[in-house]
């Protein structure tokens, strides 16, 4: 497991290099990613930049998430892209890297996306709902942006609960 790098750590703002080399290096940063999410609070997805790597590679799993949605499971993801995007929803969104603060995030309400899993094998899927939401949150991290950019409600950013 390693250490969430918090705002304001400068590498959280770096745009991430493409993956190019899938071995069994690869495998085991996903691990090693995966452990990390799993021992934060509530999460479902990361990025690698959130253990300063940066690297084009996110973790989402909403599988057991308190939002409860049709998902597509525990996602590897390497080099993601949003092809396609439909519709526009607000929605509540934390980040492990921001800790104790949410806020509403416009968001698009369903993607297709393009990735390589971990054999370099190119992929596509759909997503919609919360797991879009998740993956959306994700790449922005590859891109150097935080939820706290896309803030727009008029409650803006607040300070959460202990739940």
């Amino acid at each position: 497991m390693n250490k969430i790098l918090t705002h304001p750590d400068e590498r959280l703002r770096q745009i991430c290099e493409p993956v190019e080399l899938f071995d069994a290096s690869l495998a085991s940063l996903f691990t090693q990613l995966d452990q990390t999410m799993r021992a934060g609070p509530g999460g479902v997805g990361i990025a690698a930049p959130q253990i300063g790597l940066l690297q084009r590679m996110i973790v989402v799993d909403c599988r057991e998430s308190r939002r409860p949605c049709k998902n597509n499971g525990l996602l590897y993801m390497v080099n993601p892209k949003v092809e396609m995007f439909e519709g526009e929803g607000l929605g509540r969104e934390g980040c492990l890297s921001v800790p104790d603060w949410v806020g509403m995030v416009p968001r698009a309400r369903q993607v297709c996306v393009s990735y390589q899993d971990l054999s370099g094998q190119q992929q596509e899927l759909e997503a919609s709902g919360f797991e879009a939401r998740v993956i959306q949150h994700e790449i922005d991290h590859l891109n150097g942006v935080l939820f706290i950019d896309r803030v727009v409600s008029t409650q803006g950013l607040v300070r959460r609960l202990a739940e």
